[in-house]
């Protein structure tokens, strides 16, 4: 039978991130709660056993939606639901406020944060697929200072991240898009977690009709999300057509290499719906970046 309750821990609010980044640094075996749901059930289950829990979620002003002069600044607590309510992000990045709204259930949303998915880096997840095709940046604090890292290079493997030892992030960065470009976030989500089985996110940029830039990034089938715009630069030079979008798409599964499968979907279906999905995505970003 599963344990259903954690090991004794302490627990700690912190009022600001300095607080929190010297309580990650002095309490050994310490980590950072906000959300708590990806957390709290590990610990429920002791796949994990923290000696301390460091309260963020009070931290005032870390869940700020900004739209600033070079793009987006979104703090890490808010929720996928800020995320997806957001006027601002609606205004300026549409696909992730969509992504957000994809997330679980309505308590889910209400209650996860943006900066813990993004930590936690589950291969099912949705914001590290959109924020790795946006080209965000993730920024952390720790005993170092502050520093940010590419979206590209944030996330290394299962459940794992380039945050160091005591750090926290605080808030990711999004930039604007050029003008003409049209993004699009589509997955197979699990009947019963709503996580990604498969997923693509798809971001083009077209210039007096000739597609000018065009990115994919495949989640859900590899251990972290796959980049697989060298494919998608056959589009590049050239004006969008279906044959032209098809062919990209049937080579989609040529990128992903470590895939992986479970008791609901192969690894050879996942491979399989990410070529679909790519095909999909990619018509309907080219679709956005006419309107």
């Amino acid at each position: 039978m599963y344990p259903t309750r954690p090991v004794g821990f302490s627990y700690h609010r912190a009022s600001s991130v300095d607080e929190a980044v010297s309580l990650l640094g002095r309490l050994e075996g310490a980590r950072p709660l906000a959300g708590g749901h990806s957390l709290l059930p590990a610990m429920k289950l002791r796949l994990t056993s923290p000696a301390a829990l460091i309260d963020i979620g009070r931290i005032p002003g870390l869940n700020a939606i900004e739209h600033r002069g070079d793009g987006l600044r979104i703090g890490a607590l808010a929720t996928h639901a800020d995320v997806a309510d957001s006027d601002v992000i609606r205004g300026a990045c549409p696909v992730l406020a969509e992504a957000a709204g994809l997330i679980g259930d309505r308590q889910v949303r209400n209650r996860g944060t943006i900066g813990g998915s993004l930590a936690h880096a589950d291969p099912g997840a949705d914001y590290p697929t959109v924020v790795k095709a946006l080209e965000a940046s993730i920024a952390t604090s720790g005993p170092g200072g502050q520093r940010f890292v590419r979206a590209d290079e944030f996330f290394t493997g299962i459940f794992t991240t380039a945050l160091q030892p005591g750090e926290l992030v605080t808030h990711v960065h999004v930039p604007t898009l050029p003008a003409g470009s049209g993004s699009v976030y589509l997955k197979h989500k699990h009947p019963a977690s709503g996580y990604a089985v498969a997923a693509v996110a798809a971001v083009v940029t077209v210039e007096g009709g000739t597609c000018s830039r065009a990115r994919i990034i495949v989640g859900g089938v590899t251990a972290t999300p796959t980049d697989a715009t060298a494919v998608a630069g056959a589009l590049v030079g050239s004006a969008p057509s279906d044959e032209a979008v098809a062919a990209v798409a049937a080579k989609i599964p040529d990128a992903l290499g470590d895939s992986f499968g479970d008791a609901y979907a192969s690894a050879e279906y996942r491979v399989h719906l990410a070529g679909v999905l790519a095909g999909r995505a990619l018509n309907a970003a080219f679709e956005r970046a006419a309107a």
